[in-house]
């Protein structure tokens, strides 16, 4: 085994065991737990991450990656904003289905919780999801609406009403407190929403047909 590939297998060493002890222990995590676990040394963490913090952020990179690339694929470059939109949403209500949602919800909480306690993760970790998101504002950049096209200032605040609306919607249905919300409910919520702050913005840069 290379060098490169040994540093690669530690790294995911680390983060997996990362995964197991952050989601148990949250802010109170610890570095020599983590690395015992990995079958490493403490040593390791800081020479590949640089700090406990800088480990964490590379956990919820790691989560995000794959889940955006999800996103990318569920909705295709031609659909207009409002069939995108809609593709998201329904996307989105499927993994709340998914058979690690319990575990992805419980990532969610210690985050949160972890980012509570530390102001400068917190800051770390929101310019690392901000960094994922700025892919979801690329998505919906340019797609018609309403005789025009979607501005990046549209886009990315859209891109935020719908972090919250999903977010929030994907944890009623894991609790059992949204029964009710299936696929059709996250689409139609996410259109209105996308219509409410299209418009309330300087408007689609005339030039494109609609094609929702």
């Amino acid at each position: 085994m290379t060098r490169a590939e040994t540093k690669e297998r530690n790294r995911r060493a680390l983060l997996a065991a990362a995964s197991e002890v952050v989601t148990r222990d949250g802010y109170r995590a610890r570095l020599d737990e983590i690395a015992e676990r990995a079958g490493l040394t403490t040593g390791a963490v800081y020479s590949l991450f640089g700090s406990k913090a800088g480990l964490v952020v590379a956990l919820v990179t790691e989560y995000l990656r794959p889940h955006y690339e999800e996103i990318a694929r569920a909705v295709p470059a031609g659909l207009g904003l409002l069939d995108a939109v809609d593709a998201f949403a329904r996307h989105s209500r499927r993994e709340s289905d998914a058979p690690g949602a319990h575990a992805a919800l419980s990532l969610q909480i210690t985050l949160l919780d972890m980012a509570v306690h530390d102001a400068a993760l917190a800051a770390r970790l929101a310019e690392s999801i901000e960094a994922q998101e700025d892919r979801l504002t690329e998505l919906f950049t340019g797609r018609a609406h309403e005789g025009g096209v979607v501005t990046p200032r549209q886009a990315q605040r859209l891109v935020t009403a719908l972090r919250a609306l999903f977010v929030g919607l994907t944890q009623g249905v894991v609790l059992g407190l949204a029964r009710d919300a299936d696929e059709q409910f996250f689409a139609d919520a996410a259109r209105a929403l996308a219509v409410g702050v299209t418009r309330s913005d300087e408007g689609p840069v005339p030039g494109a047909g609609d094609a929702h």
